[in-house]
């Protein structure tokens, strides 16, 4: 019995810090996925837009999301295809009852926070866009607290309280500058960093409802197969029908080389970033591996500021360190509460 008792422990401590590698691979990769995110904005043809109002931005926004989810989903198959698991990605589609909270949860990560990253990328700026996402983790572990009972111990609600500090550090001193200047538009880019926020918070809490019962690799997978589909079939066509936008001209436009490179690089980045995320989620659960994947904020200015030469406004790193300090009062919570992680039902 003893030997049995120590064996439970050692494979605990095992898949805990499997789930710590996880989550940080997931945050290098997210951190990296800002610089393709942000370059695609200065090629042909979204670099010319502008001109025609807001609505040219917000197509450009759509038209990169959608071709963004299309490049992650074929870099996923090929994933699946090497680890020999398309067999089981069938399987899982056909069980309803476990596919149906991927496809809900690709809402809120796909036309929700991808979306309004890239607007917020696109308005605002890149880093602006990476810091005000930090604050995604409040939303995940208070929905994974109140909707299957994820234990929110008092060391993780200071870390809360941290990452909101944060986030007013953040969006304080812009939304100033918009009130004084309403006409800017800049106020679509700070919606777009708040729907990040929300969106991955939210499917965080969601996709933890399948994980515990499904592969991840697969799940991520069904995920954005839902996302692709809701861009494609749904939100671009909608958009033809109910307006005047010219989608089929700018996605068509878009399919040059230079664009299209970006494009693959923010698809590939994203694909195995979400692998590593989803795979996180049922080692250390949601509030957690959000929490470590928030360290993306400091992998993002570092990988920016590489690559722009330009480092970020003062009330963006105070906004980073808040953030980036009240994750890591979540990361290191004591060992004994991860055997506690879920409260009984």
């Amino acid at each position: 019995m003893q030997a049995l008792e120590q064996a439970r422990v050692k494979y605990r401590l095992r898949s805990v810090r499997w789930g710590f590698y996880w989550a940080m691979w997931c945050a290098v990769l997210w951190g990296a996925w800002y610089v393709p995110g942000t370059a695609v904005w200065y090629e042909k043809p979204f670099v010319e837009l502008g001109s025609g109002g807001q609505g040219e931005f917000l197509l450009a926004a759509a038209v990169i999301t959608a071709m963004s989810s299309l490049a992650a989903l074929f870099f996923l198959f090929i994933w699946l295809a090497v680890l020999e698991k398309l067999g089981e990605y069938g399987r899982t589609v056909r069980q309803i009852r476990i596919s149906k909270w991927f496809c809900f949860g690709a809402v809120f990560g796909g036309p929700c926070a991808l979306f309004g990253s890239y607007l917020a990328i696109g308005y605002v700026g890149p880093v602006f866009a990476a810091i005000a996402a930090l604050m995604y983790p409040v939303v995940g572990a208070t929905m994974a607290r109140f909707w299957y009972h994820e234990r929110i111990s008092a060391r993780a609600a200071v870390g809360i309280g941290v990452i909101l500090a944060g986030g007013i550090s953040i969006y304080a001193p812009g939304l100033l500058d918009e009130f004084s200047n309403p006409d800017g538009g800049a106020w679509l880019g700070y919606i777009g960093g708040l729907m990040a926020a929300i969106g991955w918070g939210a499917e965080g809490a969601i996709a933890g409802r399948a994980l515990d019962v499904s592969d991840p690799d697969v799940g991520i997978t069904i995920r954005f197969t839902a996302e692709v589909f809701y861009w494609v079939f749904v939100i671009l066509p909608a958009i033809m029908i109910f307006s005047d936008a010219e989608v089929m001209n700018l996605t068509l436009a878009s399919l040059n080389v230079s664009a299209m490179v970006w494009i693959l690089l923010a698809g590939v980045s994203f694909a195995f970033c979400y692998v590593a995320w989803y795979k996180s989620f049922p080692l250390i659960g949601v509030g957690r591996g959000q929490a470590i994947a928030a360290f993306y904020g400091v992998f993002a200015v570092i990988f920016l500021s590489i690559f722009t030469l330009n480092l970020p406004e003062w009330h963006f790193l105070v906004g980073l360190s808040l953030t980036v300090l009240g994750g890591f009062i979540m990361f290191t919570e004591r060992s004994e509460m991860l055997e506690v992680i879920r409260a009984p039902v």
